[in-house]
């Protein structure tokens, strides 16, 4: 069994800085995606200190720990290095005026045979595409979430709603945060796409959906979903993180190998 994995991020077509970060691992199945606020620059940090801290930390206890590392114990290191980074971040805020109030959102997946434990904080989602069928696996940290679960406003309503890009929780604003951590099944041709809000208040779901449907390279899918997205608008940052599985990578490396290519 293999992952594949491909990250692409962009600045968009409005701000001058990318306040976004993405990075993963792929010998420890981590993958790593944050999305930063605060004054000048000071997303920019928050999003770096996140990825950098969570793939150091997160990516060495993995590949220390195996794949038969269980859910329980994968569960545990990923709340102990976001609680980490929440207090690193925090800790930074609080020592240096400039970069007073910055914090992150958070996507945070861990790949492992046919488990993922995805954990995340924030309005940067996750979506899984199987089977040709698009669903997306995470629910906003976010004022408008919370209007659309309480049947306050309609999805029409929330495609318009000022309040869109007010979240409820993010990595390093306050001492303490809480992870949301769920598991999934895996199953192979299963691929997932982590994304801060800027592909995702661009593009509507069967946007997406079209262009993950399609037989190009990873690589080539994250830049066509970064143009799209810049098309409609571009008005933020915009990252891409793609994994996919795939049984067959397996057996076209173990063919290469016996082919001396």
């Amino acid at each position: 069994m293999n992952y594949q994995f491909c990250a692409h991020t962009d600045p968009g077509r409005v701000r001058d800085n990318n306040e976004d970060s993405v990075t993963f691992d792929a010998s420890a199945g981590l993958a790593v995606l944050a999305d930063g606020m605060g004054g000048y620059n000071a997303g920019e940090v928050a999003s770096a200190m996140a990825t950098t801290f969570i793939r150091s930390e997160l990516g060495r206890w993995l590949n220390e720990a195996g794949d038969q590392a269980s859910a329980r114990d994968v569960r545990r290191a990923m709340d102990i290095c976001a609680d980490n980074a929440n207090r690193a971040i925090f800790n930074a805020a609080n020592a240096n005026p400039q970069y007073a109030g910055m914090g992150t959102t958070l996507v945070l997946a861990v790949f492992q045979e046919d488990r993922l434990m995805l954990g995340h904080i924030g309005d940067s989602r996750c979506y899984r595409l199987r089977g040709g069928e698009l669903s997306r696996i995470t629910s906003d940290h976010s004022l408008l979430q919370e209007q659309l679960d309480a049947g306050l406003i309609t999805p029409d309503e929330a495609a318009t709603s000022p309040h869109k890009n007010l979240i409820t929780r993010a990595l390093g604003v306050e001492d303490a945060v809480l992870l949301e951590v769920n598991e999934h099944r895996i199953v192979p041709g299963d691929l997932f796409l982590l994304c801060s809000d800027g592909l995702s208040d661009m593009m509507d779901d069967d946007a997406i959906a079209a262009i993950l449907r399609s037989d190009a390279a990873l690589p080539d899918r994250a830049t066509r979903l970064i143009e799209s997205a810049n098309a409609n608008g571009g008005r933020d940052n915009i990252s891409v993180l793609l994994v996919q599985r795939s049984d067959n990578l397996t057996k076209r490396s173990l063919i290469s190998r016996i082919l001396g290519k």
